[in-house]
This record gives structure tokens, C-alpha cells and sequence, in this order.
């Protein structure tokens, strides 16, 4: 009798012990560090939409940082990651569990990703810069420029929907869909337009778009010394609320699509297109570049002055000569025209 109880408690200590093992074992499988990142904190790695499970497999492989891929895929079936799978961006961290991996990949938190644009003029520009930085490509972000219905719903038109994309670096998901990208974009808009921003808007007499607009304008007329840029806003208020052409160089650039034209002749005046605002009173379409903040607050908090005309000054330094007569206005006209003639300046 002894004997038998002997050998059951034998048996009953290797049970034990043999649970003990098997329950570090499977410890291990879960809990343990699984990943190995060589030189770095984390890496990134990227799952497209609609990304088969071996795809995943595969973009994890690829960066040669899972110690144990079985106990990963023991993790996975566990966990029935094959149902739950979601695209994104994820920062694997070094030393990280099967199960801290499985989890984040599981939860779709992925890692957001810095947007970043400015010195752009037309849709094609835009749609081009940022494909190159989400996962819509450019084709998709241009249709969802173009489209009529999503456009008029945010209360734009596609002339004009350019002014919702204030350049600046903001937060994004990697796999953003065109769509989402202009609806992110105009909620960004709204967060700019503050009560006092709004406020001031309607002091100068314009909407939101209009001053945007003239932003752009203003912007392009002057991008070296931006200490003028209240006073050019100033200048071409005046001219608007007398219905004064704006007569603005850089518009008829845009009109042409010749961004390559540096001194703008009369040949160039003759264009027929609603950015000719030699020829047409008031504010073009939409704008001819994105306006940035400053210029944009240049516009909201315009220098009041009786000025109506400016020229560029003939030292080529980038500042301008003021004008509130015309007679004035052409004398240094003529001087600037012939400082460019000697500079060879075509």
C-alpha cells in the first residue's frame, strides 16, 4: 500500500511539474519578447487595405525582427488575428510579446503619420504631393477635387475648393482614402476660421473664400519681403470696393499656366480667362496658389491706406513702390522697365 502511494505521488509531482513546464512553455509563446529590432527603438511596418494574412506574414517577415515565427502564428490562431485584420501604419517596438504584437495589430491603432504641403498652385500639384505621402494615389485625391456632389455638399464649388487646404503638417493615417483626406482637410479649414477670424473677414467686406482668394493674390505678389503683404491686401481691398481691375501680374501667370513667365508684356494681357484681372473687375475664381496662414491673416488685418497702385522697386530687392495716383504709379513703372531691360529680364 505504501509503495502504491509512493507512485502515486510520484506521479503526482511530475504532473505538477510536467504543468509547470508546459505552462512556462506556453508562457513564453505569449508573454515573452519575440521581437529583436537591431540599431532601432521600433519600425515601421505598413499593411495595405484588404491585406491577405500571409501579406501580413510576409511585411512582418520582411524586416527580420520576429525571433520565432511559430510562436507568432500560434499567437495569431490564438487570437483569430485571420478575422481581424487592419490595414495601417504600425510601429513595432523592440521587444515586444507575441501578444503585445498580435493585440496591436488586432486593434487597428496604428501609428499616425505628419501631412505636410505648401508652395502649391494647381489640383494636379496637390493630388501629386500628397500620394506620395498617403496611400490614395494621385488620381483618386484629383477625382475627389473634382467631384461635383462631395465638393458642393462641404459648400464649395471646384474652382474654389483649394482654399479648405491651408498648408501646414498635420496628423494623418497612412492609409487615408481621398475622400477622407478632403473632409480631414476642410474640418481643418473650420478649426481656422475662429469667431475672429470670421469677424474680421466680414470687416474688410469679403466671405471666408474671398479672402483666401485674395490671400493667394497677395501671397504671390509678394513672397520676399512679407512685411508688405498687409499693405498689398490693403491696396487691392481699395481697388475692389472702387470695382477697380486688380490688374495682378501673377494672376495672369496662372491664367496662362506658364509658371515660367518672369516679366508679364502686354501679349500676355490679351488672354481671355476669368484670372485675367487686367481685363476683369473683381476677385478671380479661386485662388491661384494655397494661401499660407500669414497671408491670409495679411488680408484679415490689412493696412488702411488711399493706395491704388504698386510697381516693384528697380533694385530688384523685392520691395514695392506705393502709389495713390497714376501719374505717380507710371513714373516708377518706367523706371522699373528700364532697370529690367538692362538686366535683360524677358
Amino acid at each position: 500500500m505504501k509503495k502504491f502511494l509512493k507512485i502515486i505521488g510520484v506521479i503526482i509531482i511530475l504532473g505538477v511539474i510536467g504543468a509547470a513546464i508546459g505552462g512556462y512553455y506556453f508562457y513564453g509563446k505569449i508573454f515573452k519578447s519575440n521581437v529583436t529590432i537591431k540599431d532601432n527603438e521600433s519600425v515601421i511596418v505598413y499593411i495595405p487595405t484588404h491585406a491577405t494574412y500571409q501579406e501580413v506574414l510576409d511585411s512582418l517577415y520582411a524586416k527580420n525582427i520576429i525571433n520565432d515565427k511559430i510562436t507568432l502564428e500560434w499567437v495569431m490562431k490564438q487570437k483569430n488575428y485571420k478575422n481581424n485584420i487592419y490595414a495601417g501604419r504600425y510601429e513595432i517596438i523592440n521587444g515586444m510579446s507575441n501578444n503585445d504584437l498580435v493585440d496591436l495589430l488586432r486593434s487597428g491603432k496604428q501609428s499616425p503619420i505628419k501631412v505636410t504641403f505648401n508652395n502649391i498652385r494647381l489640383k494636379t500639384e496637390l493630388a501629386g504631393r500628397i500620394s506620395k505621402q498617403i496611400t490614395a494615389d494621385s488620381t483618386l485625391i484629383l477625382e475627389a477635387l473634382n467631384n461635383e456632389a462631395l465638393i458642393s455638399e462641404l459648400g464649395f464649388t471646384t474652382e474654389n475648393i483649394l482654399v479648405i487646404f491651408i498648408p501646414n503638417t498635420y496628423e494623418l493615417y497612412w492609409n487615408t482614402s481621398a475622400e477622407q483626406f478632403v473632409r480631414r482637410m476642410h474640418k481643418e479649414y473650420q478649426n481656422f476660421w475662429t469667431e475672429e477670424r470670421k469677424s474680421k473677414a466680414t470687416k474688410t467686406g469679403l466671405s471666408e473664400i474671398e479672402v483666401s482668394i485674395l490671400a493667394s493674390i497677395v501671397q504671390a505678389e509678394q513672397t520676399l519681403q512679407k512685411s508688405e503683404q498687409p499693405i498689398i491686401a490693403g491696396l487691392y481691398i481699395n481697388r475692389l470696393n472702387k470695382k477697380i481691375p486688380l490688374s495682378s501680374c501673377p494672376t495672369l501667370i496662372y491664367a496662362h499656366g506658364d509658371f515660367s513667365i518672369k516679366r508679364v508684356l502686354d501679349k500676355h494681357i490679351e488672354i481671355e480667362s476669368p484670372y485675367n484681372t487686367y481685363k476683369y473687375a473683381g476677385l478671380p475664381p479661386g485662388p491661384i496658389t494655397l494661401p499660407e496662414i500669414r497671408a491670409i491673416d495679411a488680408v484679415l488685418n490689412y493696412e488702411k491706406t488711399d493706395y491704388l497702385y504698386m510697381c516693384a522697386k528697380e533694385d530688384f530687392s523685392g520691395y514695392h513702390y506705393f502709389s495713390k495716383i497714376l501719374s505717380q504709379h507710371l513714373n516708377y513703372a518706367k523706371r522699373y522697365h528700364n532697370a529690367a531691360n538692362k538686366r535683360g529680364v524677358k
